[in-house]
C-alpha cells in the first residue's frame, strides 16, 4: 500500500473514531466524504446538538508539526460563516487523545498555518472541554 493511500486510510479512521466520540457523548455528528476534493468548501467533520454546530477539519499525524494549506483554513471559515458554525480543527498526534484548537490560535507562517505538539498541549482543549 502507498504511503499517500495509508495516510488517507489513517485520516478516514480517525474522522470515524471521532463521530463515535459525538455520539457517545449526545452530540450528532458526521463525516464529509471527499472534503478535501470538493470544489465547495466542506470540514471533514459536521457535530451538533440544538445548541451548537461545530464544523471540524480533523487531522491524525505522526509528526512533531502539523502544517495547514492556507486554502484549507479560508474554505473551513467560508463554510463556517455560511453555514453558521463554529470552526474548530481537531488533531490526534501519534499516542495522544484527540485535542481541538481554533483557527486563531494556530501559528500564521506565510501561504500556511501550522501547530506543535508542544503549542497544542499549550492553547488546546481536550474533547470533553469542547463538548461542554
Amino acid at each position: 500500500m502507498s504511503k499517500q493511500r495509508w495516510a488517507k486510510r489513517k485520516g478516514t479512521q480517525g474522522e470515524r473514531d471521532l463521530i463515535n466520540l459525538f455520539w457517545e457523548n449526545g452530540w450528532s455528528a458526521h463525516r464529509i466524504a471527499g472534503s478535501g476534493s470538493s470544489r465547495y468548501p466542506s470540514p471533514d467533520v459536521i457535530a451538533g446538538i440544538a445548541t451548537r454546530k461545530l464544523a471540524i477539519e480533523a487531522k491524525v499525524c505522526n509528526d512533531k508539526k502539523k502544517y495547514f494549506k492556507d486554502e484549507e483554513i479560508h474554505g473551513l471559515k467560508e463554510f463556517c460563516r455560511i453555514f453558521g458554525a463554529e470552526a474548530w480543527i481537531a488533531i490526534k498526534f501519534g499516542g495522544e487523545e484527540w485535542m481541538f484548537i481554533t483557527l486563531e490560535d494556530l501559528n500564521e507562517s506565510g501561504q500556511s498555518y501550522n501547530i506543535s505538539i508542544q503549542d497544542l498541549k499549550n492553547k488546546g482543549l481536550l474533547f470533553e472541554e469542547v463538548i461542554k
